[in-house]
């Protein structure tokens, strides 16, 4: 049984500016190959990465990473669009995949570590999810079964919709803060840079 991962690194970001926020930096890295270093120093495999916009310049930022880079011609229809093409991509041995999000550069190897651990020991459960402070966060790991209804996603929403209220979700309880801070404008990232300082 293999878990992989899922980098959704295609969208608008249109909240961020002109250029694709997964390209802004922090600390020097584009914020797509900090969370893509992330899922390959896990144990994840393999690490798929979904672009969409400048999408040859997401892939560019990923050189010399061992990830499979999918394009997503759809997705400017949204965040839905993605999760599917990468969801596709899985190789028949992926029972699983952890669903990361381009703009959350805090997550750690560890905390994909664990949702995998967690994967394992409770192979039957639809989606493993972490939670810090009572608040559900990313990344999420979702079963291969719960493909179909992944499929029928529309707009910019993710899995979210899918596992409310599903009693067959286990929550993972997450000892920090990373599983809720994303980037969305040029704030939140200055906030992140002050923070690593």
């Amino acid at each position: 049984m293999s878990v992989a991962a899922i980098v959704l690194a295609a969208g608008r970001g249109a909240r961020f500016g002109e250029a694709p926020k997964v390209l802004a930096t922090l600390d020097g890295l584009p914020l797509v190959r900090r969370v893509a270093q992330v899922a390959v120093a896990s144990r994840a495999d393999p690490v798929i990465v979904v672009v969409g916009r400048r999408g040859g310049d997401v892939a560019a930022a990923l050189a010399g990473l061992p990830v499979r880079v999918v394009d997503n011609p759809h997705w400017e229809e949204g965040l839905s669009t993605s999760l599917q093409a990468g969801f596709a991509a899985l190789p028949e041995a992926a029972r699983a995949a952890i669903v990361c999000l381009g703009d959350m550069p805090l997550v750690s190897p560890a905390l994909l570590d664990a949702l995998v651990a967690a994967h394992e020991e409770t192979p039957d459960v639809a989606a493993v999810v972490p939670v810090h402070a009572g608040e559900r966060g990313n990344p999420v790991l979702l079963a291969r079964r719960l493909g179909p209804d992944i499929a029928g996603l529309a707009g910019d929403r993710g899995a979210g919709p899918l596992l409310k209220g599903r009693a067959d979700v286990l929550e993972l309880d997450w000892g920090d803060e990373s599983i809720l801070r994303d980037v969305d404008t040029p704030a939140a990232l200055a906030a992140l840079a002050s923070d690593a300082r």
